[in-house]
């Protein structure tokens, strides 16, 4: 689960990190109280989406020489103009693609003097089985050409969980921001409070770029994202409380009621299966016989009727959906069951796009006979190589 810039603010601010004020409004009446309540003079207001990118971004309703989702003011005035311009239209990022986000909300913040800008972010490296600390001297909005370009700027900390934090890494980071005297210490300082945050929080990812150094010789968070392991929210439920729905996928959002694991794509086969494996064996062999999965979706191990039936509404909502294929390992899952809520699906949704359907496992052939008795045209396969040929030329033969 993603938050705002705002919000992950709020959360760092309580284990101590150094925060520049600020406050969020939804309104540009809001926009104006907040920024008369900060010292000034000079004001940021930033848009609030669930991307990267912001600075830089271009909204899709003002001219193309408009300034982005990140602007400095230096009056009252100008925040509310930018408020004016901002909120209600849509930001495009290199994170949002095409379509972009709609700014729903702002934040404003104090302006700070700033020295140097910093990156540091942590997130939980798969391959190691750690928590990694990625440290740069070259943060800002350029961050992904010093990763492509000079990845030698970025140094990357790991840190053992069952040890936790240790001093060694604390001074490991301040040793990679090259960083000396007191702002060496704030550096030590910060990394100790943002590993404690992270895995109190059960976060998935925290970002703070930039991380600036002020000319008043203070480290402060000027900007981050967050992102939460969805697995861990019923411990968090403060956390889950800030959950933005606008900014998700609405499709993806009622697969979240399922308990279906679902992602939208761009492609234009819908495709149902069970176990994340196999869902991408499955895309992996479509793209393979020259089309492209529409989406991502693993109804998992227990399946029902009910859930394989809200998997196809799900799937045929999407109007780039051309065909579908369905392919289930019946284990714990019966295939019997995954037939009756195909047949029960297909029914209710009145199916129009052809559906190729591939079972193998327990009850398998009570399966196929519940296919073939369904008096839906419901093509079988025999394997995963036939079934995406079949749905591939099935789609091919109605264009």
């Amino acid at each position: 689960m993603n938050i705002h810039e705002y919000q992950g603010k709020e959360l760092l601010a309580k284990y101590g990190v150094g925060i520049p004020a600020g406050i969020a409004a939804l309104t540009v009446e809001e926009a104006v109280a907040a920024a008369k309540q900060l010292p000034g003079p000079l004001y940021v207001v930033k848009a609030q989406i669930h991307a990267g990118g912001r600075g830089k971004g271009k909204f899709k309703e003002l001219p193309a020489d408009a300034k982005g989702g990140v602007r400095l003011a230096k009056s009252i005035e100008e925040v509310e103009a930018f408020a004016k311009e901002m909120l209600g239209n849509t930001l495009v990022t290199i994170q949002t693609g095409e379509a972009g986000k709609q700014v729903n909300r702002l934040y404003v913040t104090d302006g700070v003097d700033i020295d140097k800008e910093y990156y540091l972010s942590m997130l939980v490296d798969r391959k190691t089985g750690r928590v990694a600390m990625i440290v740069s001297t070259e943060g800002g909005m350029d961050i992904e050409e010093v990763a492509h370009n000079t990845p030698e700027k970025i140094a990357t900390i790991t840190i053992d969980p069952a040890e936790g934090f240790q001093a060694h890494h604390g001074r490991a980071v301040a040793f990679a921001l090259k960083l000396s005297g007191d702002l060496n210490k704030q550096a030590q300082k910060l990394a100790k409070q943002l590993y404690t945050a992270f895995i109190a929080m059960d976060c998935d990812m925290v970002e703070i770029n930039p991380l600036v150094q002020s000319k008043g010789g203070e480290l402060l968070v000027l900007d981050t994202k967050m992102s939460f392991d969805s697995n861990a929210l019923a411990r968090h439920p403060d956390i889950f409380a800030l959950r933005d729905e606008t900014e998700e996928d609405p499709a993806e959002i009622e697969a979240s009621k399922y308990d279906l694991a679902y992602i939208k794509l761009d492609g234009d086969i819908g495709c149902m299966v069970n176990g994340a494996g196999l869902a991408m064996a499955t895309m992996d062999i479509i793209k393979l016989n020259g089309m492209f999965p529409a989406n991502f979706l693993d109804v998992g191990g227990g399946a029902n009727k009910e859930k394989v039936t809200a998997a196809f509404k799900i799937i045929l909502a999407d109007p780039a959906v051309k065909g579908i294929l369905v392919n289930i390992f019946g284990g714990i899952m019966k295939c019997d069951i995954i037939a009756e809520g195909i047949v029960a699906a297909a029914k209710e949704v009145n199916l129009s796009v052809p559906l190729v359907v591939r079972l193998e496992g327990t009850n398998v052939q009570q399966g196929k006979d519940i296919l073939a008795n369904s008096g839906l045209a419901i093509v079988p396969a025999n394997d995963l190589g036939d079934a995406a040929k079949k749905i591939v030329a099935e789609v091919q033969a109605v264009a």
